[in-house]
């Protein structure tokens, strides 16, 4: 077996047998990957602790001829404070399961991985309301997977100068000259496009740096829901959960 080091995140885990656990760890060398954490489930297990959702650090991993084993992890960062605070573990799940169905294993991942990394940061923050953290998030993500909404031009032409409209089934927005079959337009306050478009563009570290006004917060929202609506194929579990308790 050939014993390698990855830093990453755990996403998610599975009670394996009376012992064991499986965890999904986003790598940043080796994108999404599954490895097996041998009695992890034991109270006096060095693992415990360590292969938990939100454990972010290196993990020392044996790689297998068919699987991946953990022997060891060195944790950085737990996210402790979201075991103290419901709604904002909650918004941490769905991140965790958002970035789950995303990446992929044997991929760069590494821009997804900083940004749930900074996400999760944010949600430590009492400044910041956790739905405008959700929809940062949510339209960075978009971006990093290739599906984000074109936001600084016109979709069909590429005029930047005419009146726009936006639309979700376009995929963004759409010039006055070409916005005559739209049935799903809406004019979006010039604050909350220029919101948007520093969302797609701004580096990562930098992008929970801001609030909104709520107007602003409710156009997102309308563009968020309508827009994961048509391009993500899932319903997040972690998500529906959160709904029932804003």
């Amino acid at each position: 077996m050939n014993q390698i080091v990855l830093t990453g995140m755990v996403l998610s885990v599975t009670p394996i047998g009376e012992y064991d656990r499986r965890v999904v760890i986003l790598t940043k060398e080796q994108g999404k990957i599954s490895a097996f954490a041998r009695g992890a489930r034991k109270p006096n297990s060095p693992l415990v602790g360590a292969v938990n959702p939100f454990s972010f650090g290196e993990f020392t991993i044996y790689a297998g001829r068919t699987s991946y084993t953990i022997q060891s992890a060195k944790i950085t960062n737990y996210f402790a404070e979201l075991r103290e605070d419901m709604m904002g573990a909650y918004y941490g799940f769905y991140f965790l399961e958002f970035a789950d169905y995303y990446t992929k294993e044997a991929n760069d991942e590494r821009e997804i991985l900083k940004l749930l990394y900074q996400t999760l940061r944010a949600l430590g923050n009492p400044k910041l309301p956790n739905r405008l953290i959700r929809y940062i998030f949510e339209l960075r993500a978009l971006c990093i997977n290739g599906e984000g909404p074109q936001i600084f031009q016109c979709i069909t032409c590429g005029c930047t100068e005419r009146p726009m409209v936006f639309s979700v089934k376009k995929g963004g927005l759409v010039c006055s000259e070409c916005s005559g079959d739209i049935i799903d337009s809406i004019h979006l306050d010039q604050s909350t496009i220029y919101t948007m478009q520093y969302i797609e563009s701004t580096k990562i570290e930098k992008l929970y740096t801001f609030v909104v006004k709520e107007k602003v917060m409710d156009e997102l929202a309308w563009v968020m829901q309508r827009y994961t609506d048509v391009y993500i194929e899932k319903r997040f579990k972690s998500l529906e959960i959160l709904e029932t308790l804003l």
